[in-house]
């Protein structure tokens, strides 16, 4: 792999113009495909093997009508509202597509406020982009000339995800900085960008030519554009300061490209593989929505890497020694004095037990929060104030009580349940119910609407759903509606989390332990990796589940930690944090070849891969902290924990308990059973053409 990586750096580096005009093509032609033939984002919420989504589907069959999505139109005015305007709205809300049962105007005690729920035939999923939203305000629209407010709540006016883009503005703008200080060249600090823009722009484009032949979430793209661009920038940047670190040893721009590739880039594409083979992981969620984040994330992924080895080498041959700092072009810079980094790991190896004591403390310190985390998909209860669906949420809730947001369905197959109405008057009993509307009967099946006397992300709530299914409700009964789904999601992620903590380290400590021949080291590797993904969890339950922290990153009031997060969280975070440790372990494991010193080839791969490591992971802290100011609860929590786990990783983990524990076991860490020794194929992550010093700190 990395003679072919080599060979492919040097040709595109005496060749610049034809690499960069595959790319232009390919730029072109996939955007040009995305427009003709690409489809639109679709959620697919249905979640299989669950009492919830065999309610939902006994609906489709018996009551059509009522089966689909569904809205609730808010009015509410100053003073008492006129019948005849809530009348002719009714009507006209009727009146759009794929509309079913629209309910008469609930009013509140004052009568200044109206509630309407549409029950749609269609599942949300079927409404194009704005589709449904534009629709509603469409018939809304005669009432509100009026002066009178009226919000939209519900799975229709909840389910649209719309970037602002503010997000990947904030990233690249603070990446072009550090990289400007990384590289300390304006040419180089660019290459990384562009590079990380052309990726995913092919990676955009393939991700809507994926909506037109599966189910991809509407957020999905959202997620991908973060960790692509984190991931690009970082792979470019790796490659640019191994160039310049050739270029510094003397190597004309071509060998350096070479070189670059042969090392650098073999580590890139091992840690890419990383990153994709952990995102199969989702797959393991049984949740098709969970599937789509995977689809997405890993056509960013793989675009971003591709362009990583084959752009990079093109480019820095295009500039040649412009990529150095300008002081360096005009003469051979001086050695002197070792840097931070190297007077750090030393620092570090001098105390081994001390450095790693405090850094697991603090850890697990960090992480400790997580034991109190309660997940919850996102609703309207978690949106920000100016969001119409959490306008209409609190109008709801203060008007009709907090459990109008999210009423029960409970479908009744007669013939096995007996009499509604007695069902109906049992269930009215129940402590935590506030009103039970009469049943809806349709020949042998019925649905009745249970309103509970809590909202929606109330642990009250849950607890009223998993009474009524155990306790009350007779065979035949079943409990769906979109707080059941909510429930039932929560629980299949619980419990599916474990198998995808389990499979995606398993097939972790098989690559670690193929591509360094080392148990001990892919071991501590997965343990570590471990540590920073629970410290991120930890974090991210303090931040979410307390008033000041959610007011901190934009949020009115504490919310759970989203349902979709922590599966999401891990593979991504999984991956990228074995990028880290592929860069790191490539270079110590090269010097331990080289000297067979255990102890100081820790300091030297520390030295050495230090400043290029820190400068990466300030750069994805700076996109994804910058996603964390997307409106998007989901896309905010996985901004904020991914900032944390990455800042995490490459300061406490990287740099302080990974030296301090390589050092403690020495020799160990190389260790390898003869049988095993026999039994692995042989790999090489990083051909060495020529060799290259340390690259040295900026002034």
């Amino acid at each position: 792999m990395s003679r072919l990586l080599g060979r492919l750096g040097g040709a595109a580096a005496a060749h610049p113009w034809r690499t960069i005009g595959v790319w232009l093509i390919a730029l072109v032609a996939f955007t040009a495909l995305s427009v003709s033939f690409g489809g639109t984002p679709h959620d697919d919420y249905n979640v299989p093997g669950t009492e919830s989504q065999a309610g939902t589907e006994f609906l489709r069959e018996h009551f059509p009508q009522m089966s689909g999505a569904d809205a609730r139109v808010v009015v509410h005015s100053g003073t008492r509202l006129d019948p005849a305007a809530l009348e002719s709205l009714r009507t006209r809300l009727a009146a759009m597509p794929g509309a079913g049962v629209v309910s008469a105007p609930r009013m509140s005690a004052d009568g200044d406020t109206a509630l309407i729920g549409v029950q749609y035939e269609i599942p949300v999923t079927d409404f194009a982009g704005t589709e449904g939203v534009d629709a509603l305000r469409a018939a809304a629209q005669p009432l509100r000339d009026t002066g009178v407010q009226v919000e939209f709540g519900g799975q229709v006016a909840e389910n649209i995800s719309a970037p602002s883009g503010t997000a990947e503005a904030v990233g690249i703008v603070v990446a072009l900085l550090i990289l400007v200080f990384a590289l300390g060249s304006v040419v180089a600090a660019g290459l990384p960008l562009i590079v990380a823009i052309a990726g995913l722009g092919v990676a955009t484009a393939v991700i809507a030519l994926l909506e037109r032949i599966t189910d991809i979430s509407g957020t999905a793209p959202t997620i991908a554009t973060m960790v692509g661009l984190g991931v690009g920038i970082d792979y470019a940047l790796l490659l640019v300061a191994r160039h310049v670190e050739g270029l510094r040893a003397g190597l004309s721009p071509r060998e350096a490209a070479a070189a670059a590739n042969a090392t650098a880039g073999a580590s890139v594409i091992v840690a890419g593989l990383t990153v994709l083979v952990s995102l199969f992981g989702l797959k393991l969620s049984t949740l098709p929505v969970y599937s789509s984040f995977g689809y997405a994330t890993f056509a960013a992924v793989g675009a971003v890497m591709i362009a990583a080895v084959t752009l990079v080498p093109a480019l820095c041959g295009l500039f040649g020694r412009r990529v150095l700092p300008r002081r360096v072009r005009r003469g051979p810079a001086a050695s002197g004095e070792p840097g931070f980094t190297a007077r750090w790991a030393t620092r570090v190896s001098g105390r081994p037990v001390l450095a790693a004591l405090l850094s697991f403390v603090v850890l697990a310190g960090l992480a400790a929060p997580m034991l109190g985390m309660r997940t919850w998909p996102q609703d309207a209860g978690s949106q920000p104030t100016s969001n119409t669906s959490r306008q209409a949420y609190d109008l709801v809730a203060a008007e009709f009580g907090p459990g109008a947001n999210g009423p029960l369905l409970v479908a009744v197959d007669l013939t096995r349940a007996g009499n509604p109405d007695e069902l109906a008057a049992r269930i009215r009993a129940v402590p935590g119910v506030a009103s039970v509307a009469p049943p809806a009967v349709n020949g042998t099946a019925a649905v009745i609407a249970v309103e509970p006397a809590t909202g929606p992300q109330d642990e009250r709530t849950t607890d009223l759903l998993d009474h009524l299914r155990a306790d009350v409700l007779p065979d035949g009964a079943q409990v769906t509606g979109l707080v059941a789904v909510f429930a039932d999601i929560s629980e299949r992620l619980s419990h599916r989390l474990w198998i995808v903590v389990a499979f995606v380290v398993a097939l972790s400590l098989v690559l670690l332990t193929v591509l360094f021949r080392a148990p001990v080291v892919a071991v501590k590797a997965a343990v570590m990796n471990l540590l920073s993904v629970a410290a991120a969890y930890g974090v991210m339950t303090a931040v979410f589940q307390s008033d000041a922290g959610a007011r901190a990153v934009g949020l009115p009031h504490e919310v759970p930690v989203s349902s979709w997060v922590p599966i999401l969280l891990f593979t991504v975070l999984f991956g990228l944090s074995m990028d880290y440790e592929v860069f790191l372990l490539s270079r110590v494991r090269e010097d331990w070849l080289r000297t067979g010193d255990a102890q100081g080839s820790v300091t030297r791969g520390l030295s050495a891969t230090g400043r290029v490591i820190s400068s990466a992971a300030a750069i994805m802290v700076a996109v994804f902290v910058g996603f964390a100011l997307d409106p998007d609860v989901t896309v905010k929590m996985t901004g904020v924990g991914m900032a944390v786990a990455v800042f995490i990783d490459a300061t406490l983990v990287r740099l302080v308990l990974v030296p301090a524990t390589m050092t403690l076991l020495g020799r160990a860490n190389w260790w390898i059973p003869r049988w095993l020794d026999r039994l692995l194929p042989k790999v090489d992550v990083e051909h060495h053409t020529a060799p290259l010093r340390p690259l040295e700190p900026v002034a």
